[in-house]
């Protein structure tokens, strides 16, 4: 073993790259019921590493965080304050083929909104169910062939 051999130990060049972290938006349902629950949960989550910016909408019960926090780490900290917390299970009304299945339909949803469940989203080999508004008095093309 020769000298610069004993040195290329020490005086390694390694090239490794940090994965970028992406910039992630994490909604959260959390419920809050005065100001001053919405002053805690905003004040802790905007310490956590990483976050940019946190809005907080108390008559939803939403939380939505903007940075490069991990979404269960954001949860934990929320959690932290004593609130009950979970992801945002909703999604808009209008993404939803069946919103009125009965997983779907949540009374306690903010308006505009059902819950995320799959059996609300059409299935994937079913052909498109227009028979609905074939017969629909908006559709002016709609007539019975029985007269």
């Amino acid at each position: 073993m020769g000298a610069l051999d004993f040195l290329s130990d020490y005086f390694t060049i390694s090239t490794r790259r940090k994965k970028r972290k992406v910039v992630q938006t994490v909604d959260i349902k959390v419920k809050m019921d005065c100001d001053g629950c919405v002053r805690r949960v905003k004040n802790t989550v905007s310490n956590l590493k990483g976050v940019k910016t946190v809005n907080v909408d108390r008559k939803q019960s939403r939380v939505t965080v903007t940075g490069y926090a991990e979404p269960n780490k954001v949860l934990n900290k929320v959690k932290s304050t004593g609130k009950k917390a979970e992801f945002w299970p909703y999604v808009p009304y209008n993404l939803v083929a069946y919103p009125y299945v009965a997983q779907a339909y949540d009374k306690k949803a903010p308006s505009g909104f059902v819950k995320n469940v799959v059996q609300a989203l059409p299935s994937p080999n079913a052909t498109d169910e227009k028979l609905t508004s074939l017969f629909s008095d908006e559709n002016p093309n709609a007539y019975c062939s029985i007269m």
